[in-house]
């Protein structure tokens, strides 16, 4: 994906505008093929704009490319050219010694990532991450790589120096914060490798119980403000954890307690009178929290309770005629908010596309290693 808004995007851009006058049906059914040639172009040649997010390249392609799956449209992607470029972005290890020094070898988040500074003034930047981590082993699962080629020993054993003595977890090993974004992305990383040994459990659902606010939502740390995205990754990691198991208002397994009727509360009262989901108490709905909260809600058992029709209307409302969601109606799409519209769309099983995994982000097909079209 090139940072260059070439003449072919222009082009097509103006197409998509002409092949589409009849902008009020934006307001009433979902645009999939508008949406597959979204992410099509943005495969392709990403706009300026994405330049200061190069750091972030890998998280990008996996907005685009599970994107596509929830679509149904994956067969556009070149899978072969896809894989060689995602594991040339495991840092890898010179000795197995090498892996319980400190330093974690997962993926980079771009191969920019690669090179040190020079500046003695600047921390060394070639370090992988968890985020990175996580979104590389989503694209290769969605692209039906065989994990088991991946260095899977390399990436659990060096992420045990991740987590801290309170079972939170660092995004990289030379500092950062630790809050609830990691401990889902460690969870995610050892349910997709099928293997805990990266990770304590239980004091890592010691953590995720501790941010639980008065209210009922998670904040990302302790005595944090309840959050929509903290809530996710707190129920999902604890999903994925085995505390929380399948069914009806979803009952907790007996080593685990926390407030759910508090946080059912919390997460229905999340959804605004226009019909979205907003992320914190007294704030505008926005198009990425109906997958965030809507997952809460589904992972719980409890997305019934929901006025989906409203979430619906509100959903379209953010619906470009370039393709894609906006966070606002009425503003430009974006990748990041067009992606969790798509899957908060899934959640809703709108037809004709994929179903997407609640707690892990990618399709079910996908999770269970099965290749949607």
């Amino acid at each position: 994906m090139n940072f260059r808004c070439c003449l072919c995007s222009v082009l097509a851009l103006i197409l998509i505008d002409s092949m589409d006058d009849a902008l009020d049906t934006l307001a009433s059914s979902f645009k999939r093929d508008l949406h597959v040639r979204f992410l099509q172009m943005m495969m392709e040649s990403l706009p300026l704009e994405y330049e200061l997010q190069d750091i972030n390249r890998l998280t990008l392609a996996y907005f685009v490319i599970s994107g596509l799956d929830i679509l149904g449209a994956l067969g556009s992607v070149e899978r072969d050219r896809v894989v060689d470029w995602v594991l040339s972005l495991q840092a890898l290890s010179a000795t197995t010694e090498d892996l319980k020094e400190g330093q974690f070898y997962g993926f980079l988040g771009c191969s920019n990532s690669k090179f040190p500074t020079a500046s003695p003034d600047v921390s060394c930047i070639s370090t992988s991450n968890l985020a990175s981590t996580y979104c590389a082993l989503c694209i290769l699962k969605t692209v039906g790589y065989d994990l088991k080629n991946v260095n899977c020993t390399a990436i659990s054993i060096s992420m045990q120096c991740l987590q801290q003595p309170d079972g939170s977890f660092m995004p990289i090993d030379t500092g950062a914060e630790r809050d609830l974004r990691f401990v889902f992305c460690a969870a995610a990383v050892c349910h997709m490798l099928n293997d805990w040994s990266g990770m304590d459990k239980n004091r890592a659902k010691k953590f995720i119980l501790s941010c639980q606010s008065y209210d009922g939502g998670f904040g990302l740390t302790p005595g944090s403000e309840s959050h929509g995205g903290g809530t996710y990754c707190a129920v999902a990691a604890l999903k994925l954890m085995g505390f929380i198991n399948d069914g009806p208002l979803s009952s907790l397994t007996e080593s685990i307690d926390f407030n759910l009727p508090l946080l059912l509360e919390w997460s229905l009262q999340r959804q605004a009178v226009d019909g979205g989901f907003q992320g914190r108490s007294n704030k505008a709905s926005d198009s990425c929290y109906a997958f965030w909260v809507g997952a809460v809600l589904k992972l719980l058992g409890a997305e019934n309770f929901l006025d989906k029709d409203a979430l619906r209307g509100f959903l379209f409302s953010c619906q470009t005629k370039y393709g894609g969601f906006s966070k606002f109606p009425g503003d430009l799409p974006d990748l990041y908010h067009a992606y969790f519209s798509f899957s908060a769309f899934s959640l809703l099983e709108e037809p004709g596309l994929n179903r997407i995994s609640a707690e892990l982000g990618i399709t079910v097909l996908s999770a269970m290693g099965t290749l949607s079209g």
